[in-house]
């Protein structure tokens, strides 16, 4: 699939960097959506694995957590914890069908849109965040922090300049009154000391490194070489970089272009204006906190742009993405399905928050069942009415059947390719994509609906029986997998046939 740039656009996904971190908010949506267990349960096995402990244990465990908690602790927990949070967010809306049409990432978040765009795979994601900052903590004496002024950014570069040091640097532009800038922690200090004088308020930014500065240049190699060894896969959905200023293109080298995020800053107040001419006018945060749609009403004032946070504690402490789902659902832009109004359709007399709820969790299960007695389904023909003056009807046509069983053993390359095929055309992907161990969901963004009807279609192609209660789509999400099902079940046939 090729992904062309647009200037027709409505709907776009915020995933926040530093700081976008909310534990109470990730808890509540926890209670309420499976799709958070979900992603940490992925995250957690690379966790695991790379650092023996589970992220998990860490944000959703007994001990309710904060941000200043994790960056006190391994220097990857507050990345990874705030990499997932995005994630979780993003399949949330997924699931309520919201559907965006371009993805940004703010500094980290960029990573975590890449990944959610298909770039990378849920897991690689998790080692490029791990290594970004295992490649600083290699790089000896690199030691600063990052601080928000409440100034422009041409006046905070004017004030850097006072300063005179190729270490400092205007890290991200947020909006007109507000400069993150990034350098060593004693330089910084005097930063804030002279800033004081000026008038301009100076507050600290819950970051691990200083980020986007020249003194990570020694970084930027080893990064790209760890991340270039990586597998990159094209991208499913739009995504705009406010660091390159531009959108992602399919030769886009991603392991140079993430590599230059180190030593170049993050000008999104010039994304959100870009996007914003473009078309779009829903900005939805997909991630803690709701320090980016608050920005997007700053840039946006006086328009008719809608900025809405999900990971979030609204005022009376319950979770911002309940009143943003019922925003986009009269917006249009959201649904229990991707189709708005199915609620009012299937349970008319429900609440709205219970339909939510039972759907979020039974969903999957509806759909499968729905696609499984479709493909199955043959409509029964309709009687001729008789001839004139005779009462005689004309015998229906008889339904086609299935092809009969093969006697030979099925063939994998053969089911392979034909499978290949099917899903290429019905996905409009390149066949070459759907190699034995690609993620359908994660790394191709075939959402368990789409899978679901893939399958169906896969079962009525090869005259399959009906897949039983028990039957799992999570075991099922990579074509090698796919393929194993498919000869288990024409192996078991051919030998009810022979017997």
């Amino acid at each position: 699939m090729t992904v062309h740039t647009s200037t027709d656009l409505r709907t776009t996904f915020l995933f926040p960097g530093q700081g976008g971190f909310d534990s109470a908010a990730l808890r509540l949506a926890e209670e309420k959506h499976p799709q958070v267990r979900r992603v940490f349960e992925r995250i957690d096995a690379e966790t695991m694995s790379l650092f023996s402990r589970r992220i998990s244990d860490v944000v959703l465990g007994a001990h309710p957590t904060d941000l200043r908690e994790l960056l006190d602790d391994e220097a990857w927990v507050s990345q990874v914890a705030i990499y997932a949070a995005g994630l979780a967010a993003y399949e949330i809306l997924d699931a309520q069908g919201v559907r965006p049409d371009v993805l940004v990432g703010h500094s980290l978040g960029e990573i975590t849109a890449l990944v959610a765009a298909g770039a990378f795979s849920v897991e690689d994601g998790v080692r490029i965040v791990a290594q970004r900052v295992a490649v600083i903590q290699r790089q000896n004496g690199v030691e600063g922090r990052m601080v928000a002024l409440s100034a422009g950014a041409e006046r905070s570069r004017r004030l850097l300049e006072l300063l005179d040091d190729p270490m400092l640097a205007v890290a991200t532009e947020n909006h007109d009154e507000q400069t993150v800038v990034s350098g060593p922690g004693e330089i910084l200090d005097r930063v804030v000391a002279i800033a004081g004088q000026l008038g301009i308020g100076a507050i600290e930014i819950d970051a691990p490194y200083p980020f986007h500065t020249p003194a990570l240049a020694p970084a930027v190699p080893e990064f790209a070489a760890y991340v270039g060894k990586l597998d990159q896969h094209p991208l499913q959905r739009l995504v705009y970089s406010p660091i390159l200023q531009r959108y992602y293109e399919p030769d886009d080298a991603l392991a140079d272009r993430l590599a230059e995020h180190f030593v170049t800053p993050v000008r999104f107040a010039a994304a959100v204006r870009h996007l914003q001419t473009a078309g779009v006018n829903t900005f939805v945060e997909a991630g803690g906190r709701a320090a980016l749609s608050k920005l997007v009403v700053r840039l946006t004032k006086g328009s008719d742009v809608r900025a809405l946070p999900s990971l979030a504690v609204d005022r009376d402490g319950g979770l911002a993405l309940d009143a943003t789902l019922r925003i986009l659902r009269d917006a249009g832009l959201a649904g229990a399905t991707g189709s708005p109004g199915l609620a009012e359709l299937l349970a008319p007399t429900v609440p709205a928050d219970v339909f939510e709820a039972y759907w979020a969790q039974h969903g999957d299960e509806v759909l499968r069942r729905i696609a499984d007695d479709l493909g199955d389904f043959t409509p029964e023909p309709a009687a001729q009415a008789p001839s004139p003056g005779t009462g005689a009807t004309t015998p229906a046509a008889p339904a086609p059947s299935s092809p009969a069983p093969s006697a030979e053993a099925p063939d994998r390359a053969e089911i392979h390719a034909e499978l290949r095929t099917l899903y290429a055309e019905a996905l409009e992907y390149p066949e070459e994509v759907f190699e034995d161990g690609v993620q359908l969901e994660a790394e191709l963004g075939v959402d368990s609906v789409k899978q679901v009807e893939l399958l169906s279609r896969a079962s009525k192609r090869y005259g399959l029986p009906t897949r039983e209660a028990g039957f799992r789509l999570e075991n099922y999400n990579t074509m090698d997998k796919i393929v194993d099902f498919v000869l288990t079940e024409l192996s078991g046939r051919e030998a009810v046939a022979a017997g």
